[in-house]
């Protein structure tokens, strides 16, 4: 699955689990910046608290799109080429395009870029059934152009100078994925663009892409983590009878057997600020190997944890190095954002 620039992701449910797909992902995209090789899925686990979990949130939805915003290195497997024809039409927006959306530090996001934007998200969203109702697109369109820009702009001041040479090695293997010159401008019409225009499209996306790289290679390949299982309730009353239980002497396994027969409750091993409840997380790592927690109350409900294992310097596996990415990246962008001037004129 290629994790490419730009746009939403929605949730595709497989059998207990859920992961992370790119709903909408330019097919010129995964040449411009990179593509995150396909991780596995999680054991399957009810308890388990991932960011690929079934009770994630829409904004870690976006979160996700974020980083897919950021991500930047390809993997080497050799990408399909799919015909021009197979390329959603976009619905048509009308912005004045004399007005640009957005001046971010001085610099304008042109109607003209938002436009197909926000129409390449909406004939995703067409072509995949997959509905955001709760969520304005118009601003989350515009929310993924205003951070590319921001990482666009600090690629610059850090030294990144983009050539024409670059661009036309690029942009030789977009036409050539694309199946040649005449596919390619018809998929230009098709899609909005001009020559020109996607052109400036696909140096902002070259310029971006060095510095997500940047930011997220810094992200260690080992950290801190803990080992541990748990027994989420939807009540409190039974989480103290369980609680009650354990500490009376019943082993923690065996309750965890009782309330979870096929996982017995594992979250596995995970670093600092990788689950989703703060609380869960906070009590794991207080925690020395062989004891358990009083009841933590989150979002999901009532937890007892136990920690089975500590390691101070354990290497991240695919998913949860990912996730610290996402987090790094969201932090950076929060930071970048605060840091800069920025005028919206979308209505």
């Amino acid at each position: 699955m290629c994790a490419c620039p730009l746009w939403a992701f929605y949730f595709e449910k497989n059998f207990d689990h859920a992961h992370l797909v790119n709903v909408h992902q330019p097919r010129w995209a995964c040449l411009v910046s990179c593509q995150v090789d396909s991780l596995p899925p999680p054991a399957s686990n009810t308890n388990k608290l991932t960011p690929v979990n079934h009770q994630i949130s829409l904004r870690l939805t976006l979160l996700a799109s974020l980083l897919a915003v950021m991500l930047a290195a390809c993997s080497s497997a050799p990408q399909a080429t799919v015909p021009a024809t197979t390329l959603p039409a976009p619905q048509q927006v009308t912005p004045s395009p004399a007005v640009p959306v957005a001046v971010v530090n001085g610099e304008p996001i042109s109607a003209e870029s938002f436009s197909v934007h926000l129409a390449q998200y909406q004939a995703a969203q067409a072509e995949t059934g997959t509905l955001l109702a709760s969520e304005n697109i118009e601003q989350l369109v515009l929310e993924d152009l205003i951070s590319r820009l921001l990482l666009a702009q600090v690629a610059r001041e850090e030294g990144f100078a983009l050539d024409e040479a670059t661009i036309d090695q690029r942009l030789a293997s977009v036409i050539e994925q694309a199946g040649g010159q005449p596919a390619f401008d018809a998929w230009l019409a098709e899609q909005g663009y001009t020559a020109a225009s996607f052109r400036q499209e696909l140096g902002l996306e070259i310029e971006a892409g060095w510095l997500r790289a940047r930011l997220t290679e810094a992200v260690p390949v080992s950290a801190e983590q803990v080992l541990a299982r748990q027994i989420l309730l939807t009540d409190r009353f039974q989480a103290e009878r369980l609680l009650g239980q354990l500490e009376g002497g019943t082993t923690f396994e065996q309750v965890a057997r009782n309330n979870d027969t096929q996982a017995l409750g594992y979250l596995g091993w995970f670093p600092r600020e990788y689950l989703l409840q703060p609380e869960v997380e906070e009590a794991a790592f207080g925690l020395q190997p062989g004891e358990y927690s009083g009841i933590v109350e989150t979002g999901l409900g009532f937890h007892l944890i136990e920690v089975l294992d500590r390691d101070p310097d354990r290497p991240l596996n695919p998913q949860a190095r990912l996730g610290l990415q996402m987090q790094t990246l969201a932090d950076w962008l929060a930071e970048r954002r605060a840091q800069s001037t920025i005028e919206i004129s979308l209505p």
